[in-house]
């Protein structure tokens, strides 16, 4: 059985890591005011936070309609895959994984597709694909990789660090850190999307505290795999490196920059951890 891997661009995943295991990622769009621009692909990591920085609006996210979802389906399908494995991001953000649900449904009986709710975004998110698809160019059946994500989900943890609660306000995202809006003005604040929802995690008051936070919750573990550091272009990120040295050599830490899609919600200078437990 030939099983083919597709997510959505929240994933934040490289071209070169996606294009490495065959990994199909349908983009989400970004709206700057009346600009509409198509994640990824009318979109790069460098336009989005320079747009960011010169625009008074802060950018929405929408969500890939079902037909988006469809074609990518249909031309696996179309290429030989026996089956589809669509893995996106946290459905308590955003509507992306109904979109491939309702795709799949319309493929009943056509295409056999498996939508998966990863919850959880970035590298998270990211790592999950990345397993999945590396189990499927390995052999694994549909149900196996179905399988091998689910058990995935509990152990992956996402954390992070927000220069400014502006995005996620705007954007609605807030969730259980509605708290934090209180005294946002004089912390920069921590937060725990591990469960798929933003939650409040912590209230640092220094950017430095903040990211000594973050490093915390990767250290407070004996051992984590997959271990992501990811950033929206922050200019300090190298100091979170530096503060798990304790444990983890830079070469076995992933770095990478969080795309648009989180990025809107995230703001700029954004900084998360993403790994998985060892249990």
């Amino acid at each position: 059985m030939t099983v083919r891997i597709v997510t959505d661009s929240a994933c934040d995943l490289t071209a070169d890591e996606a294009d490495g295991l065959g990994i199909e990622i349908v983009p989400l769009t970004v709206r700057f005011g009346t600009d509409e621009l198509i994640d990824r692909t009318e979109l790069s990591v460098d336009d989005f936070y320079r747009r960011m920085a010169e625009s008074d609006a802060l950018p929405e996210t929408a969500a890939p309609a079902p037909g988006a979802f469809e074609q990518s389906f249909r031309r696996l399908h179309d290429d030989g895959a026996d089956a589809v494995v669509c893995i996106n991001l946290s459905s308590d953000l955003s509507a992306t994984h109904q979109s491939a649900r309702t795709a799949a449904a319309s493929l009943d009986g056509l295409v056999d597709v498996r939508a998966v709710d990863s919850r959880s975004i970035t590298a998270g998110l990211g790592t999950q694909v990345l397993l999945a698809a590396q189990a499927a160019r390995d052999g694994a059946s549909a149900d196996e990789v179905v399988a091998l994500v689910e058990a995935l989900v509990p152990r992956t943890r996402v954390y992070g660090v927000l220069d400014t609660l502006d995005n996620l306000k705007k954007g609605g995202r807030i969730g259980g850190a509605q708290a934090l809006l209180g005294s946002m003005l004089s912390i920069k604040p921590a937060i725990d999307i591990s469960t798929g929802s933003v939650k409040e995690a912590a209230k640092p008051r220094t950017r430095k505290k903040g990211l000594q936070w973050l490093a915390d919750q990767v250290l407070a573990h004996d051992h984590v795999d997959e271990l992501a550091i990811m950033h929206g272009n922050a200019p300090d990120v190298d100091i979170v490196i530096e503060l798990l040295s304790s444990k983890y050599s830079p070469d076995q830490i992933r770095v990478g920059h969080i795309g648009a899609v989180i990025g809107t919600h995230g703001g700029p200078r954004v900084v998360g951890a993403c790994f998985l437990t060892s249990d």
